[in-house]
């Protein structure tokens, strides 16, 4: 960049974090700029490097208003005339301000925010289990069963072909890491565990995406919530074609997944925002439940557990990566490629024959080409990236990357007058059921979610810096509590002339729309019921409910922000239904146990291949559904 572009970048990022005189500033709370904390250096080195010329360009424009010239007052005005344009970066530099941490793993805006930080002490972390195989060029391998991707299914399938005495290879675009690299810090989480370097939104930027990168995929960074696959879903998924799902037959799955996962609820305290929540579902009569986890508890530790999303450094959560993957590994003699993106399938005669791709070494400097024989190939890259492999290989049909389904969430947060310690205790320990079901099939979950100082600030709209700082400055009172909607809609996944692949995706089904605004006016109500002096949905151009307020106005406007880009927040943490299983060609990618319709021997074993959404937290699904795909594989081996 110019040294020009530089000082609006700079001034950029004192304007939306500014010092500001207050009295009440021991901990220099108030004073402190983002510069103070080197965020506008932090902002180059982690920004993709396709990004900057779009970021010099915003910053020529800003100079070009009078940006190095204006007061704070007029800067920020001139940043609300292009607030669009510029959401994503001011999103940035919250971020940054509140997620960096120094040397000794600290942020010192976290003193205010009453955070303590990490937990000081941390079990001895095991030895690794796997050693991932990491050429010095070029590799070709031949396998009997070749899956790309390590998570929620890939993992799991993996683990059960390889007990088969099949030879597996698995390919993950990610790192393997285990608990000595979780330093329970949330931006090193991001980079390191984290596709696309953590909070993505889509290509309409109507949603900000969280998925897991590495080996273990999303069970290694997941808040551990375990729900059955309901009833209601298992018969819609019986009329696409996968009849036996209403069966015993589909219980064995779960019940399976269920004991190896060492799933309970005795590892399930109710932090604060929970008390919240169970107190105002009490009072309103509603169905409030405990969550079961997949968690050891005999190394379970109530502080760390609270940093479980940043990945588990206890070793308590019961992974795929220690449940299906190491002893695919070390007992099975699996082989795992890290780093590697698998490019494309390639095919003889019709048939799956093998896939190449490219892997890269962790520092950067080592790297080749992939090719892997196998006669079976699993797909299962996560409901985001399976569709690009089928659409860079030309196989799938017309639904590859169709029916993407993301459970977009609302969030809302409480102010509750004290000090609520969110950051203390596992971070999905109970949940509201009340509106599960709540028309046709489809509703909403009310949940809670992990404590972040970073994507907390981020999230939380801006209008001025003062403002901004001046709801952080009472951040330890917050309760965050989220709609999750079962998506009747959907969306799409594309990839452009280079491969990659983009998601898009709006809330524009009636039905989806009814279901947000009814998550949205519970959410407020829970609050209200709870306790709450002040209630705020994470949206722009909504001021937040105080005390005193009428509920019932507040409420009414809440329910009438757009649910898009520049109108409420929204989130998605599980994404489904891109490469789904189903009976017809036309409208699905893979027949009901599994198989791609046009190309035999690929198989979907991920949450993309899920008929429509599953309304819950979905790992449990995705396990149970990969088990039932690896029967079927095992069988057509045979």
């Amino acid at each position: 960049m110019t040294p020009d572009q530089m000082t609006v970048l700079r001034l950029l990022c004192d304007t939306v974090v500014p010092s500001i005189d207050h009295p009440d500033d021991a901990d220099g709370f108030w004073a402190r700029r983002a510069t103070d904390l080197g965020v506008d250096q932090a902002l180059l080195v982690t920004l993709p490097p396709e990004q900057l010329p779009l970021v010099a360009g915003l910053l020529d424009a800003l100079e070009e208003q009078g940006f190095l010239t204006a007061t704070q007052a007029q800067r920020e005005q001139i940043l609300a005339a292009v607030a669009d344009a510029v959401a994503p970066l001011t999103a940035a530099i919250l971020l940054l301000h509140y997620g960096l941490t120094d040397a000794h793993g600290r942020n010192p805006n976290w003193t205010r925010l009453g955070y303590p930080g990490p937990a000081a002490q941390v079990p001895q972390a095991d030895p690794p289990a796997i050693t991932p195989l990491r050429p010095d060029g070029d590799l070709d391998l031949e396998a009997d069963v070749v899956v790309i991707g390590s998570g929620a299914g890939g993992g799991l399938i993996a683990g059960r072909l390889a007990a088969t005495g099949a030879r597996v290879v698995v390919l993950e675009a990610g790192r393997y890491r285990t608990e000595a690299d979780f330093a329970q810090l949330e931006l090193l989480a991001y980079r390191n565990s984290y596709r696309r370097g953590g909070p993505a939104p889509t290509g309409d930027l109507n949603i900000t995406l969280m998925a897991g990168a590495g080996l273990g995929g999303g069970t290694v960074i997941n808040w551990t919530n375990c729900i059955r696959t309901t009833d209601r879903v298992r018969r819609q998924w019986a009329e696409h074609g996968l009849t036996d799902l209403t069966t015993p037959a589909f219980d064995k799955h779960l019940d399976l997944v269920w004991r190896e996962l060492s799933v309970n609820d005795r590892c399930s305290e109710f932090n604060r925002p929970h008390e919240a929540m169970h107190r105002g579902a009490e009072a309103l009569g509603w169905s409030f439940a405990t969550a079961f986890r997949n968690w050891d508890e005999k190394r379970h530790d109530t502080l760390i557990a609270g940093h479980l999303g940043f990945g588990d450094a206890s070793g308590a959560k019961r992974s795929t990566l220690k449940v299906y993957l190491e002893p695919a590994v070390t007992r099975h003699g699996a082989r795992v490629v890290d780093g590697c993106r698998v490019d494309r399938i390639f095919t003889e005669n019709g048939r799956a024959a093998g896939v190449v791709g490219h892997w890269t070494g962790a520092d950067g400097t080592r790297s080749g080409d992939v090719r892997v024989i196998a006669p079976t190939v699993v797909v299962a890259a996560g409901s985001l990236d399976s569709p690009g492999v089928l659409l860079r290989s030309g196989i799938g049909g017309p639904a590859a990357g169709r029916y993407l389904r993301l459970h977009p969430c609302t969030v809302t947060l409480g102010d509750y007058g004290t000090d609520m310690q969110g950051w203390w205790g596992p971070p999905q320990a109970a949940l509201v059921n009340e509106f599960a079901a709540v028309e046709d099939g489809y509703g909403f979950l009310m949940e809670s979610v992990q404590y972040t100082t970073g994507l907390g600030a981020s999230a939380l709209p801006y209008t001025t810096g003062a403002e901004h700082k001046q709801v952080m400055a009472g951040y330890k009172n917050l309760a965050s509590f989220i709609g999750l909607v079962r998506d009747r809609g959907h969306g799409r996944v594309t990839v452009d002339d280079s491969g990659e692949t983009t998601a898009w995706y709006s809330v524009d089904d009636e039905l989806d729309v009814r279901n947000s605004q009814r998550a949205i006016e519970a959410q407020i109500r829970l609050h209200h019921a709870a306790g709450a002096r002040g209630i705020r949905l994470l949206g722009h151009g909504l001021a937040p409910w105080s005390s005193g307020e009428s509920l019932e106005e507040y409420i009414a406007r809440a329910r009438e922000i757009p649910l898009r880009a520049g109108g409420a927040v929204l989130f998605s943490a599980h994404q489904m239904g891109s490469c789904r299983m189903g009976e017809d060609p036309a409208t699905s990618v893979a027949d009901p146990r599994g198989e791609l319709h046009d190309t035999p021997g690929v198989w979907i074993g991920d949450a993309s291949a899920f008929p429509t959404a599953s309304g819950t937290n979905p790992m449990i699904t995705i396990m149970a559904l990969a088990s039932r795909t690896a029967e079927h594989i095992a069988a057509e081996a045979r």
